[in-house]
């Protein structure tokens, strides 16, 4: 099957802000409280997760855009698709933790995107919880936890504010040379985005899913170069199933059609006419799903 997506903005900007993009809303026009007005960041422009490693910059489409797809795609919330928080508790390693807290960011986002408020607690919740034990607990004072509580329920503050926590540990996590947790924090959180779009596509088929999940070539390449380039001794079984996904994602093919943009004189506005093409059937689409699952229940159900 061929798609062509015609004036469909591939989104290519890079923001360096590595784990905030994790719960940060990317698209929209937030609308701060009176208790969030002070210095919040533009989360307009947070449009992927960065990191840098060895002076390579690796990039990742944040979870909260894939979030964001599926709301309006139209697909009802499913609190079921979700890690359950209470499972926070049986993650022993450093290995576990960071994963699932990249896991439970992208929940936190998907449940905060369809404003479930009393989720959005227990998910949140569930990241302190991970984040202390990872050390990184300075980032969810008290003074930031009753903030993010007081906005619980503006899902864009709540969002800024979350992601104003994760900036300080991301910060933290860097200062102390511990990229290794950041690399796999943004795993997890790729790899629960990827749970998202395929749950979505298989309840309500649209191009714009199918396209989210045919375009991550790219984007899995590159963890699993950021995680290989860790040695970590725990992610040897993590790194061959990424690598058999990537083996299916060879059969995917792109092609890009450049067509002259027009302008509009009177409106001063240029239009994009180019389009790109995506070849991917529904056999690839069902291999690609069933090796994601096994990957996201191998990380959920760890109990070490």
């Amino acid at each position: 099957m061929t798609m062509n997506i015609k004036n469909f903005k591939l989104n290519t900007k890079v923001i360096a802000l590595g784990l905030v993009s994790l719960l940060i809303y990317s698209c929209g026009d937030p609308k701060p409280t009176e208790e969030t007005n002070d210095n919040l960041p533009d989360t307009d422009t947070v449009k992927a997760m960065a990191l840098n490693v060895g002076g390579e910059l690796f990039s990742v489409p944040s979870p909260i855009q894939t979030a964001l797809l599926v709301q309006k795609s139209g697909v009802a919330y499913d609190k079921a698709i979700l890690n359950p928080g209470n499972k926070n508790g049986q993650y022993i390693s450093d290995y576990t933790k960071a994963l699932n807290l990249g896991i439970y960011g992208a929940d936190l986002g998907y449940v905060s995107m369809y404003n479930q408020t009393q989720d959005a607690l227990g998910y949140l919740g569930a990241v302190k919880q991970i984040a202390d034990k990872l050390g990184v607990s300075a980032a969810f004072d008290q003074q930031t936890m009753k903030r993010i509580n007081d906005n619980i329920s503006n899902k864009d503050s709540m969002l800024v504010l979350v992601g104003i926590a994760y900036r300080a540990s991301d910060a933290y996590l860097k200062t102390n040379k511990r990229t290794e947790i950041s690399s796999l924090i943004l795993t997890g959180g790729w790899i629960e985005s990827m749970h998202f779009c395929i749950g979505a596509y298989n309840k309500k088929p649209t191009d714009e899913i199918k396209f989210r999940i045919a375009e991550q070539k790219q984007a899995l390449g590159s963890i699993i170069k950021l995680i290989s380039s860790h040695h970590l001794s725990d992610s040897g079984d993590l790194i061959k199933d990424l690598e058999g996904l990537s083996k299916l994602y060879e059969g995917i093919t792109t092609k890009y059609n450049y067509v002259e943009p027009t302008t509009d004189e009177a409106k001063k506005v240029t239009y994009i006419n180019s389009s790109t093409e995506i070849m991917v059937n529904k056999e690839q689409l069902d291999a690609i799903a069933k090796q994601v699952t096994i990957m996201r229940d191998k990380i959920i159900n760890a109990k070490s």
